[in-house]
């Protein structure tokens, strides 16, 4: 019946010219040629389409038919031979219909799924709209942008593989597709590089797959994770992506090294037109992209000319280094990391001069390390931030050093991470005073104006000296007090205790009548701005505790017979609720903490009265 009513609409449409046909024998060719699918005469209608005396029908109705063929090659269950004669049926309309009319239908399947489906209906279609856009010779350029585009859009919508075995896997068809574009998109690169003369239709070509380039070093490349062991690196399709990509970039554009030299210079004539009015970020994403894949990947690293020094390649890949920090996506701050060490293992130590830190990049990267240490709920990018902001720390010359260490206990906020901070102020007194001569950042009136920041507790008495600010702390990763790593959930008070250290280490090196490093003519200072005020705020400290402790105590029994879990509020924050037992050992821990610091207290006042007895005794001595 499908056939017959085929057969009538044909014989009725081969007396008419191509102008005669009207919208109504359009959607009556689809309808009844779909029946035809549908109820399996696909036999009687590949007679039909191959037909001569129906070429300007196929020509410009069999189009329509696209869909329903697609549609039963991807989700029915058929059998193999009937499959062949669907993909013979695909290939004949391919060949046979109007191109114009097939590349809108076929970009429009290709929009329809969702989920796993994409990447079937995109290997599925590739290869035959490939084949449409070579027969498109006008508007080339502009068929094979739209094209990219939609495929881009699409493929975007598939997530990234982050394990490796999340890609051996593939669940989604993502590395599949990838493999399938680069296939797609080589010709057109090819025809752009091959042209012997420039044209109008050339350069749009060019312009459409630099665009094609930019977006993939967006999405996939700025969050794929790459394998690291070198046996798999041929086999895994993201990295083939990638270097592909950099590859078409360096073919049809200036070679990918001067992009990268030249983000950032108000002449970029390397861009796409697309990216002059794309937001700076989104540009930003894809050259911090582009630099990772060439620095740490390797990918067209023997390009780059071999006069650029280290310290060159430093300063334009900061910029990139605080992109990828900027973002919260695992895969993305790991880039950032290995970015950043991939340069500072060029530089010698103390060898970055510390007129970098006027640059921007140079000061946020280092911020950006201490949100990583502090607030990154994966413990192994933790503890690489903390690593990274120690090499930075040691590459930086002395007076950089200075610098960078005034900006961080500014604006950490953090007692870890300021504990951190002033044990490396400790290292470099202790390299100062080992060579005067040469060093005065951390001697004399430089040193005095560091120690300002240090040794002086904020709200002074009232200062909460659990300092419990990694708790309070609200972040992008939502990540518990238990995610904090561990070098920072074993210093709530760790400042204080570090400022004290440091305190005791001055007495002990620096003598009253030297005063290289200017201690003595500050202590008075330092005594009423921390010794006394901490003195005051460990008495108050600990009598509110043990205050709870006993108030705990005297309720535990209560709390036992109803086995209620209670909260106890200290220091005007509450406690999280949590078994009496448990809130017991808290608060005795806390307690053992002030006691902690109030023997180290006791000793670092015991070493000023010796020092300073000891001077005076010489001193009358002299005399």
């Amino acid at each position: 019946m499908a056939v017959e009513e085929l057969q009538s609409i044909i014989k009725r449409c081969q007396i008419l010219e191509e102008e005669d046909f009207k919208e109504e024998d359009f959607g009556l060719f689809q309808l009844a040629g779909q029946k035809c699918i549908d109820e399996g005469h696909i036999d009687q209608l590949l007679e039909i389409i191959q037909n001569e005396k129906n070429r300007l029908i196929v020509w410009n109705m069999g189009w329509n038919l696209v869909g329903p063929v697609v549609r039963c090659l991807l989700w029915n269950d058929k059998e193999e031979d009937k499959k062949k004669h669907y993909f013979l049926m695909l290939d004949l309309l391919v060949k046979l219909c109007n191109p114009k009319e097939l590349l809108l239908g076929l970009l429009e399947l290709i929009e329809e799924p969702s989920g796993k489906q994409i990447s079937q209906i995109i290997i599925l279609l590739l290869p035959p709209l490939h084949t449409v856009i070579q027969k498109l010779h006008n508007n080339k350029a502009y068929s094979v942008g739209l094209a990219l585009s939609t495929l881009w859009n699409q493929l975007s919508l598939l997530p990234v593989p982050y394990s490796r075995e999340q890609m051996q896997a593939d669940e989604y068809g993502l590395g599949q597709c990838c493999k399938a574009l680069i296939e797609f998109t080589k010709p057109f690169v090819e025809e752009v590089t091959d042209a012997k003369e420039n044209s109008v239709e050339n350069d749009m070509l060019r312009e459409e797959l630099l665009k094609f380039c930019f977006k993939s070093l967006k999405y996939p490349l700025l969050t794929a994770q790459f394998h690291e062991q070198p046996e798999e690196v041929g086999s895994d399709p993201l990295r083939c992506f990638a270097s592909e990509i950099i590859g078409f970039l360096s073919a049809i554009g200036d070679p990918f090294f001067k992009m990268i030299l030249n983000y950032g210079k108000k002449k970029r004539i390397w861009r796409p037109l697309e990216f002059e009015e794309e937001e700076d970020k989104q540009l930003a994403d894809t050259m911090a992209s582009l630099a990772y894949l060439v620095f740490v990947q390797g990918i067209s690293m023997d390009e780059l000319p071999l006069v650029l020094s280290p310290l060159y390649l430093l300063k334009f890949n900061m910029g990139h280094v605080d992109v990828f920090l900027q973002r919260t996506e695992e895969s993305v701050y790991s880039k950032g990391l290995d970015l950043l060490e991939n340069g500072l293992l060029r530089i010698e130590d103390n060898h970055l001069p510390h007129q970098y830190l006027e640059i921007k990049s140079f000061l946020t990267v280092p911020q950006g390390l201490v949100k990583v240490m502090t607030l990154c709920p994966i413990e192994i990018l933790r503890r690489k931030g903390l690593t990274m902001l120690q090499l930075y720390i040691n590459k930086l010359a002395s007076q950089g050093k200075y610098t960078l260490f005034r900006c961080l206990l500014n604006t950490s906020n953090h007692s870890g991470v300021e504990a951190f901070i002033i044990q490396n102020i400790k290292t470099q007194i202790d390299v100062s005073l080992k060579r005067p001569q040469t060093d005065k950042w951390f001697t004399g009136p430089q040193l005095v104006s560091l120690l300002d920041l240090v040794l002086v507790l904020p709200e002074g008495a009232e200062t909460d000296l659990l300092q419990n600010s990694d708790r309070r702390v609200t972040n992008n990763w939502n990540s518990p007090v238990g995610a904090q790593p561990a070098f920072i959930r074993a210093h709530k008070m760790c400042k204080i205790m570090a400022s004290l250290n440091l305190l005791r280490y001055l007495i002990i090196k620096d003598n009253e009548n030297d005063n290289q490093t200017g201690l003595w003519t500050e202590l008075g200072k330092i005594e009423n701005n921390f010794l006394k005020p901490l003195h005051t705020g460990l008495n108050m400290s600990k009598a509110h505790y043990e205050a709870e402790i006993k108030n705990s105590q005297e309720n535990s029994n209560e709390v036992q017979k109803s086995k209620d879990i209670c909260s106890v509020t200290v220091c005007g924050e509450e406690i999280p609720s949590m078994p009496p037992e448990m809130q017991l050992k808290v608060l005795h821990s806390a307690l053992f903490t002030f006691d902690l610091i109030e023997s180290v207290l006791a000793r670092v006042e015991e070493l000023i009265e010796i020092k300073t007895k000891s001077t005076s005794e010489e001193n009358t001595a002299m005399k």
